[in-house]
């Protein structure tokens, strides 16, 4: 019979929280037994969040892992029996931020602290944990990993899901703030054994402000899909005979939907007839104000608003769709929903930098129209040579040895030969 080897898992976000910033742990943890580890995930008891998916727990219960959740004193406690709690406009975002990185260094989640590393302490006299392994945001998980590791003794493997330094949505209100957060980085990265990025742009800026770390410590393992999410039937979400292009995720900083819909608007103009063969779907949390520049463009007969669906319906939302959109306005963030496109297999309308790891990914991929994420007359361009083509039936697709790059469980086994190092 094989023996698993343990591994401590600190991750904040996890299901039964939503959206994708759960989702790259959920599946490391899902496929790691395949490879020999044993996870214990380490998280919060379930609190105040702008969505929550129950079924992303379903994927793990027949592998008989164990959660321990423990309480936190953060923001999100407040909303703890509300559940669900709705997503402030950007205005009250950037507000809640700075007061945020006014008062709480790394993070807000801070609170978190004091009881996880005692819980986890717990789980150390019951399991003989071979590695440590904690992922962020929020950077309070990589204290947490450095203060076991070091009492412990035991390798810590930090995934870096956003950069932490250069964070672009990141506010620090005097120099002693930056610092602070600098020295605290400096700190976790000196402990840790492995960092991992999930892209290229963030291993660089690490290697360039912490020349104490080789280029070999770093490791970059991608944001991915998981093959078993699209094994499920399409036919269930309907379709009309419209062009469907759909955007899923949320909009929040300096992302927004507004030329997106200044082109679909400028296309309607341009060809009237057009928006009987046209529709746009937003799958997931919508601001009102958005909603205000749909009914003030006169589209919404064409916007189709979803509001959050748990991720399997998302998933049948993109393989019914014929041309997904993609925005990213920064070369540091790696959203996963980026891979799930490909892993659909569907041609996608990018708007994304003029440099970058993400254009790049996209161009290696193929399938896609790319054009910056302002250039509204771009992407009405692209939205009518995306409807020839379907008109034609000739959409494109991705190549299928590039989609395979970025399959979860080859992503997990990269991981699990980390641990393997580390530990042997």
């Amino acid at each position: 019979m094989e023996t698993h080897r343990n591994v401590l898992v600190i991750a904040y976000y996890f299901p039964p929280m939503g959206l994708s910033g759960v989702q790259r742990t959920l599946k490391f943890v899902k496929y790691l037994p395949q490879f020999g580890w044993q996870p214990t995930v380490l998280t919060v008891t379930p609190t105040g969040y702008y969505a929550q998916d129950y079924t992303l727990l379903e994927e793990i219960h027949p592998l008989h892992i164990d959660v321990e959740r423990v309480g936190s004193l953060d923001p999100n406690w407040l909303f703890r029996k509300k559940g669900v709690v709705k997503m402030p406009s950007e205005r009250m975002r950037k507000i809640l931020t700075f007061f945020s990185d006014s008062l709480f260094i790394p993070d807000n989640k801070i609170g978190w602290k004091r009881q996880a590393v005692k819980a986890a302490e717990k789980l150390f006299e019951k399991k003989k944990f071979d590695i440590i392994f904690a992922t962020a945001p929020p950077f309070t998980d990589f204290l947490i990993g450095a203060e076991l590791a070091e009492k412990f003794r035991k390798p810590l493997v930090i995934d870096y899901r956003d950069v932490w330094h250069e964070y672009p949505y990141k506010y620090y209100p005097t120099p002693l703030h930056r610092w602070m957060n600098a020295r605290l980085e400096k700190k976790v990265l000196h402990r840790a054994s492995r960092i991992i990025t999930t892209n290229r742009r963030v291993k660089e800026l690490i290697l360039i402000r912490y020349k104490f770390l080789e280029y070999n410590d770093v490791i970059i393992i991608p944001q991915g899909f998981d093959p078993g999410d699209f094994r499920s039937n399409a036919a269930a979400i309907q379709k009309s005979n419209k062009m469907r292009l759909t955007h899923a995720g949320v909009f929040y900083g300096d992302r927004s939907p507004i030329y997106f819909l200044q082109a679909l608007k400028q296309v309607f103009s341009d060809a009237p007839y057009l928006k009987d063969r046209i529709e746009a779907c937003f799958v997931g949390n919508f601001h009102e104000s958005d909603m205000k520049l749909v009914r003030l463009m006169g589209l919404e007969g064409n916007v189709t608003v979803t509001g959050y669906l748990d991720h399997a319906h998302c998933v049948q939302y993109l393989q019914s769709s014929d041309v997904l959109w993609f925005m990213v306005n920064n070369d540091r963030q790696s959203p996963g929903k980026l891979y799930e496109y490909l892993g659909a297999r569907k041609p996608v309308l990018a708007c994304v930098p003029s440099r970058g790891f993400v254009r790049q990914t996209l161009q290696e991929a193929r399938g896609t129209i790319i054009v910056e994420p302002t250039d509204a007359k771009g992407i009405a361009s692209a939205i009518l040579q995306f409807y020839e083509q379907y008109a034609q039936k000739k959409l494109p697709q991705p190549k299928a040895d590039v989609i395979e790059k970025y399959n979860r469980i080859e992503l997990t086994r990269e991981l699990s030969k980390i641990f393997g190092f580390l530990t042997e």
